[in-house]
Formats: structure tokens, C-alpha cells, sequence
């Protein structure tokens, strides 16, 4: 699909809001509209230091503006008779101005690059495995990793809908609500099916509001809950959704996964907040009382935990594979909760994490990159996975509400062990980074496993940081990731992952989170704070933005009430298809 100009790809997704469905009853949409009109005024002030290119853009913006003005009218015409008005003009003025300052003609013209290549990547899915799992761009086929529940299709919903590509999405949503079905006699990893498909679900039930997501949401989960059916309430990490059958892999002997099992409550709890019915959020945060109740005061846990008796049984103290997203949860629950009193055990515990990673800190030589090391019993092992490159912007994240001298402790450290990720890929000659690193005196970094399947950890980072500091560096790293993608992952029929990042030699996979994550935050590193604000929204591992909302009630009976305000196929574990 051709490249379109900046203008066109804006106007697509402010055209969006002036379908009459956007307006009856919701003033907030005829504010979000006048703020845009306001935003795109602002870009023709100063057209003698633009270039030629980049003036004609700015014409055709003004010709939007011309007709966005002239929509408004009519719009405002049909208004007259509800009492619902705008009562705060200075805040949508001083939320325009906020706009205005942060779109500029460069990261219009970089997220319309990013747009073209979720339409390339989409499009490739849509003609070569659609309704599959995930799509093998050389064989031009697709193949179910997931249990064939159109793994790629729903993790993109919630992409297309954020970049206004309406004729994608609405494709999407026929299919999700004719096609998809999970009376299928397959067994899934529990967690992957949460984060991929129950949370693509409620993500586009959130922006959308269609019913639809929600009851498939709410389906999938009926379908998951046997699994937390243990003596302990940790969870099987696999079932089988027709028979509800559970067990764990044979190679973890026996044992759930950390990062498994304790990355499964914003998805869970949010479903309890949208339906009033507790018993997700009972199921899924009972793991986290559970390991409450003897958490150490460094706040790190080994790998696996026996779902019979809830006893740590050893592995590896990680925040790179099966140990990461974990930690990740517990700062987030804590946001998703709206950091109330009711949530604030989610908090405590991550704060106690944070003084343990601050212990598997060290730095290499002789260039003094900082990196989180891993440790084994009483052995450090001087390696770090990609995978933990999404602690700086989880370290960004939670930095806030620490007083002002240790939320700058956290951002330098952040800023610092972003610079080593962004030097993992910047290090290989594709630019592209391996799986893992390792760190030998006098070596700096060493690339371990040398394949690159389209992780997007490190972009994500690189978001967090940017919404939290407004420095421009972490968008250009950024683009330089980007670019290393468009150079050596980019083909006629998708994208598709390095065998070796040193080498460039391809493989035949586009991860269904490409599109959900990698692209995603790339495409929001470079658009306004206010699309899809930090304030309103926690995204899950996934990438997948949820709404916080406040729970209030008995801690212990879960009631919700709602205010707005390397061993699996899967991502957490690493995969490569050669095929």
C-alpha cells in the first residue's frame, strides 16, 4: 500500500470524530475536536522556516481546518437542544495549548511513516493468514501458535483503532464478532492467551465501546478460570479450553512461572470492574495476597512456585524471561487501582522489588554501561535479556510517587540502563538487538543469543521516558530503531524477524506483537501526551491500554464499582521460527 502524505494520515483519525455516533450525548468529542482544530492552527505560524514539501502539508492541514471549522458548525446546530455543554473553557484551552507544543511537522511526517508500516504489516496479515495466529512472511502462510484464536488480528485491534485505520479495525471487529470462537479442543498457555487475546479484547471494548470485545472477553475468561482451581491459588500455566484440563511444562518440573502467574490481574480485575462480577479479580489477585504474605524485604522471587503448596522452588531471581513482567504488574495494578488505599499492598511490594533490583545493578568496563544482572542462588550471573529493557520506563512509571530526591535517583537510573539497551541494538552491524547480552570485564557487551524477533521492550522505554522527561533524544533512538526495522526486517510481504542480528540472515515469523506493541510505541513516542495519557490509561505487558478506574469497597470481597476518571512459544519465553 502506497505511502500517504502527513496531512492525510491526520486527518483520517480527526475525521473520526465527526460521525454524528461521536456526538450524541458526548460534549468531551466536540472539546477533543476543537482542541485538534486549535493544534493544527498552531503548525502554520511559521511557514518561511518549513520547506517546500513540508508548506504544501501545512496548506492541505489548513484546508482540514477549514473544514473541520464549517463541521463544527453544523454539529454545534444539532447541540443546541442538549444541556450537556462544554463547562470549562480554560481547560480545553490550556489542554489545546499542551497539543499544540508537542505536534510539530516532524512527528507528523514520523508517525505517517509508522502508520505505513502497520498498514504494511496488516495488510500482509489480511492477504496471507487471516484468522491465524500469526503470519510466515517468506511462505507467504499462517500458522496457530496460540491455540489458532487469531492471535495477530485481536493483539492489532486496539493499533488500528488508536492510528484511525476505521476500514481495518471494523474488518477486524466482523470477524471477532462471526468468527471467533473458543469452544476448540486446544491447550494454551494461560498466560499468553491473557495478555494477547483477553487483553486485545478489553483494550478496543475500552476506546470503542463495543459490546462485542467485552462478551468475547469475559468468554475467554469463563474459559481460563479452571486454571487458578489450585489448593495455593497459583495458577496452571496451561489448559485445555474445551476440557478445561491443566497442567505445567514438563521442563519446569512441575512448577508455574512467576511471570505467568503474576502478570494475569489488570487484565482479570479489569473485566470484574466492566462486568460487576468479582469473581476475576478474586481469582487472579489471591496470587498476589498469596505471595504477600511472605514477601521477602528485597522484594525478588525465584522463577517457579509450586501452584500445590505456593513455595518458591528455586530458578533463576530475573527481570528478563519468566521473571519480568511480574514486577511490572505490581506498579501497575497499583495505577490501575487509581493508587487507593485498596491497592496499596500492590505498591508496597514493588517498592520492596526496586530495592532488589537496585542490588543486581552493576556496570561494565570499560565503557561503564549499566545493566541488571541475574542471580542464581548465591551466583550473579553478568548477563541481561532484552526482555529487561522494559525497565526503564517501569522505573519512569513509578518514579512519580517517590518525593522529589528519589524520583530523580530512579530517572537517572532509568535514563542510564536505557542508553545500555539502546546500545544493544546500536552495537550489531544491523542495528538490531539480540535476545540477551553478556558482560565480561574489559568487553562491555556481548551479544549472547544473536536472533531479533521484533521485541519492542526497549522502544517502550523509550516512550515512557519521553512522556516523562519531554527529551526529544529518546524519540531520535527511536527512529533509529525504526529505521534499523525498515532496513533489514521489511519485505514485500511483512515483516519478519533476524536469525542473526550480525549477520541479517531473515527468518519467517511476524510476532503478533509487532504490531501490538513494537509499532504501537513507536507510533505513540511520537504523537501528543494526551493520545492515550498516562492519566487515564495503563497499558498491560502487551502493550494493550486499559482505563483506570477506582476501586472502592471491601478489600476482601473484591466488589468493584466503576469511576472513569526462552522455553515456549510465546513472547515472555522467546521464540524463533526457522521455517
Amino acid at each position: 500500500m502506497g505511502k500517504k502524505s502527513s496531512y492525510s494520515s491526520s486527518s483520517t483519525s480527526i475525521w473520526r470524530y465527526l460521525q454524528p455516533r461521536y456526538y450524541i450525548k458526548r460534549p468531551k468529542r466536540l472539546a477533543l475536536v476543537l482542541i485538534i482544530c486549535v493544534s493544527l492552527t498552531w503548525l502554520l505560524y511559521d511557514r518561511k522556516s518549513l520547506s517546500k514539501g513540508q508548506q504544501d502539508d501545512i496548506s492541505k492541514l489548513k484546508e482540514d481546518v477549514t473544514r473541520l471549522q464549517n463541521s463544527l458548525e453544523d454539529i454545534k446546530g444539532h447541540m443546541k437542544d442538549s444541556t450537556e455543554i462544554i463547562q470549562n473553557e480554560d481547560e480545553v484551552n490550556k489542554f489545546s495549548n499542551d497539543i499544540s507544543v508537542e505536534d510539530d511537522p516532524l512527528s507528523i511526517q514520523r508517525r505517517d511513516k509508522i502508520k505505513d508500516a502497520m498498514l504494511h504489516a496488516w495488510t500482509s496479515y489480511e492477504t496471507y493468514a487471516w484468522g491465524r495466529d500469526e503470519l510466515k512472511p517468506l511462505s507467504m502462510d499462517g500458522v496457530d501458535n496460540f491455540g489458532g484464536l487469531g492471535a495477530t488480528l485481536i493483539d492489532s485491534l486496539d493499533t488500528l483503532f488508536i492510528m484511525g485505520l476505521d476500514d481495518q479495525f471494523n474488518r477486524a471487529r466482523e470477524w471477532v464478532a462471526e468468527s471467533l470462537s473458543f469452544d476448540k479442543n486446544v491447550e494454551v498457555s494461560v498466560f499468553e492467551t491473557t495478555i494477547r487475546v483477553m487483553g486485545g479484547l478489553l483494550s478496543a471494548y475500552d476506546l470503542s465501546g463495543d459490546k462485542v470485545f467485552l462478551e468475547k472477553a469475559r468468554d475467554i475468561a469463563d474459559k481460563l478460570l479452571p486454571a487458578w482451581n489450585t489448593p495455593s491459588g497459583i495458577p496452571y500455566n496451561r489448559i485445555n479450553l474445551a476440557l478445561g484440563k491443566t497442567n505445567n511444562p514438563t521442563w519446569a518440573r512441575g512448577n508455574s512461572i512467576l511471570a505467568d502467574s503474576g502478570s494475569e490481574q489488570l487484565e482479570f480485575i479489569a473485566l470484574s470492574q466492566r462486568t460487576n462480577d468479582p469473581k476475576y479479580q478474586d481469582k487472579a489477585e489471591k496470587v498476589i495476597k498469596e505471595l504477600y504474605e511472605t514477601f521477602p524485604d528485597d522484594g525478588l522471587l525465584p522463577i517457579y512456585i509450586n501452584p500445590l503448596t505456593g513455595t518458591k522452588t528455586g530458578g533463576s531471581i530475573t527481570f528478563g524471561a519468566m521473571g519480568d513482567s511480574f514486577y511490572e504488574y505490581l506498579l501497575k495494578a497499583w495505577i490501575q487501582g487509581n493508587k487507593t488505599e485498596v491497592v496499596a499492598f500492590y505498591r508496597e511490594m514493588w517498592e520492596k522489588s526496586m530495592i532488589g533490583l537496585q542490588s543486581l545493578i552493576k556496570k561494565s568496563t570499560p565503557s561503564s554501561f549499566a545493566y541488571i544482572s541475574e542471580r542464581l542462588g548465591n551466583a550473579v550471573f553478568d548477563k541481561m535479556d532484552e526482555l529487561a529493557c522494559f525497565v526503564p520506563g517501569m522505573l519512569a512509571l513509578g518514579s512519580s510517587s517517590y518525593g522529589p530526591e528519589e524520583a530523580e535517583k530512579f530517572i537517572s537510573l532509568a535514563e542510564e540502563l536505557a542508553w545500555t539497551c539502546y546500545n544493544f541494538y546500536q552495537s550489531t552491524p544491523t542495528k538490531l538487538a539480540g535476545e540477551n547480552y553478556y558482560f565480561r570485564p574489559d568487553e562491555d557487551m556481548t551479544v549472547g543469543t544473536s536472533w531479533n524477533i521484533q521485541r519492542p521492550e526497549t522502544i517502550e522505554s523509550l516512550f515512557y521516558l519521553w512522556r516523562f522527561t519531554g527529551n526529544k533524544t529518546y524519540q531520535e533512538w527511536g527512529w533509529n530503531i525504526f529505521q534499523a526495522f525498515e532496513n533489514n526486517s521489511r519485505i514485500e510481504t511483512g515483516y519478519v524477524g533476524l536469525k542473526d542480528v550480525t549477520t541479517g540472515g531473515k527468518d519467517n515469523m511476524m510476532q503478533s506483537y509487532f504490531l501490538a506493541e513494537t509499532l504501537k510505541y513507536l507510533y505513540l513516542l511520537f504523537s501528543p501526551s494526551s493520545i492515550i495519557s498516562l492519566d487515564e490509561w495503563v497499558f498491560n505487558t502487551e502493550a494493550h491500554p486499559l482505563r483506570i478506574m477506582t476501586r472502592f469497597g471491601n478489600e476482601e470481597n473484591g466488589d468493584p464499582e466503576e469511576v472513569f476518571p526462552r522455553h515456549l512459544h510465546g513472547r515472555k519465553e522467546g521464540r524463533i521460527e526457522y521455517k
